[in-house]
Parts: C-alpha cells; structure tokens; sequence
C-alpha cells in the first residue's frame, strides 16, 4: 500500500502543479493570448473569457489538490476518499471541457488517466486504511 499511496501522491503532485500552472496565464489574460488559446475555444460554452475557468481550475485541481495531497501525506483519516474524489473531480473538470471544446485532443486523454489512478489509488488506501482499523481492534 505504500506504493500505492506514493503514486497518490506524485500524480496528486502532477495534477496540482500543472493546474496551478495552467490556470495563472488565463487570470492574468483571460483573452488566452499568455496561452496562445483564442478565445473562439469558448463559443460552445457559458463563458466569454479565460477568467471563470481560470478561476474555477486554480480552486478546484490546484488549491484543492494541495489540501489533498498534503491529508494523504500525513495520512489524515480519510485521505483515501479524498484522494478517490479528486479522481472524480478531475474527470468531471475534463469531460465538460470536452463538451464545450466539441473535441479531444491528447492532454485530455493524459487527465483522463492522472483521474482514473486517483481513483482506484483512493479506493484503494481507502480499503487498506479499513483493514488496518480491523487489525487493531483484533489486537486489543
């Protein structure tokens, strides 16, 4: 199970970095032009500017991540679960950006997975979090 939490804890490492990253440029120039995105990308959505979703990436898959990462890294009770449903969190964020782009282009695919591994890893150490709780309860 370390192992498994280790992966947690890169791709949690990944997710947050690259969101962070990523959502910066599009609050300092919600017209896309730090990212080189047109703003055309956004005709299919609620959106008229970088802004919003810029805004709504640093929380959710950056700060939010950051939260995560450091309860698994601790081992917080619970970390399992947490680390499962930013999986989910990541997966919502990029389906729905795919619906609004209309198409899927390869880093779609690659955040796909990074949400699939935090999922099964979450379940996981969720899992083996229980059975350690059991085999204490049996030693006493």
């Amino acid at each position: 199970m370390k192992l498994l939490r280790i992966l947690a804890l890169i791709t949690l490492g990944f997710l947050g970095v690259t969101s962070i990253a990523g959502s910066i440029p599009m609050i300092l120039d919600p017209s896309g032009g730090l990212l080189r995105m047109p703003l055309s990308l956004l005709e299919h959505s609620p959106f008229h500017s970088f802004l919003i979703p810029g805004i709504i990436l640093l929380l959710t898959n950056g700060l939010v991540v950051v939260v995560v990462f450091l309860a698994a890294a601790r081992r917080v009770e619970g970390y399992g679960n947490l680390v499962a449903t930013q999986g989910v969190v990541i997966i919502g964020w990029i389906t729905v950006e795919v619906i609004f782009l209309r198409t899927a282009v390869w880093p779609h695919y690659v955040y796909w997975a990074v949400g699939l591994v935090l999922i099964v890893c979450g379940i996981a150490l969720r899992r083996d979090r229980r059975a350690v709780r059991a085999r204490e309860l049996v030693m006493r």
